[in-house]
């Protein structure tokens, strides 16, 4: 069991990179300031890096599934120059407004449950990283540990607080990174 691999899955927008509401250009596309720093400590300590994102713009017809590729391109390329490599992207094309319901969309578990099987993670050792509650209950019914952080949608999220609480609140990425003691 031990020698599973646990994986830091990482909420994109809003977490990587800015907040921009259906993020549909590649030129758009900017990191938030310490991503990088914050990436080079969990790869530094062994987590598997794997970006799991609803993107149900491509549901709405706000962008392609091209387009979505040049995007998740840039992004591995501009990680890449850093020396830094994501394991995987996972994303939710659905809206149950315009595709029905379906089992990986944020706040279900479909997603991180896929890359458990696919990548054999240690999901009781790895974090669920996002700005929405959505993020920490998938993280929840998933079984990892939950990390909300106060960056992109975080700050409005944090006062929506209830049922659904994160294990722990970061300011970011990288204060989070910077609190991991394994």
């Amino acid at each position: 069991m031990s020698n599973m691999p646990s994986a830091i899955f990482l909420d994109r927008d809003g977490v990587i990179n800015k907040e921009v509401n259906y993020l549909s250009d590649p030129n758009e596309f900017k990191l938030l300031d310490g991503t990088i720093e914050a990436l080079r400590i969990f790869q530094k300590k062994g987590y598997l890096l794997i970006v799991i994102t609803n993107q149900s713009g491509l549901a709405r017809g706000y962008f392609s599934v091209e387009t979505l590729n040049k995007i998740h391109d840039k992004m591995r390329r501009l990680l890449k120059e850093k020396g830094i490599r994501l394991d995987d992207i996972i994303y939710c094309p659905h809206h149950p407004d315009f595709t029905g319901e379906c089992e990986c969309r944020k706040p279900k578990p479909g997603m991180i449950l896929e890359a458990q099987e696919s990548f054999n993670i240690n999901i009781g050792s790895s974090y669920m990283v996002g700005d929405k509650l959505s993020d920490i209950e998938a993280g929840q019914l998933a079984g990892c540990k939950t990390v909300l952080l106060l960056t992109g949608h975080g700050l409005r999220e944090r006062k929506k607080i209830n049922q659904i609480k994160p294990d722990f609140i970061f300011n970011s990425l990288l204060d989070f990174a910077k609190s991991l003691r394994i």
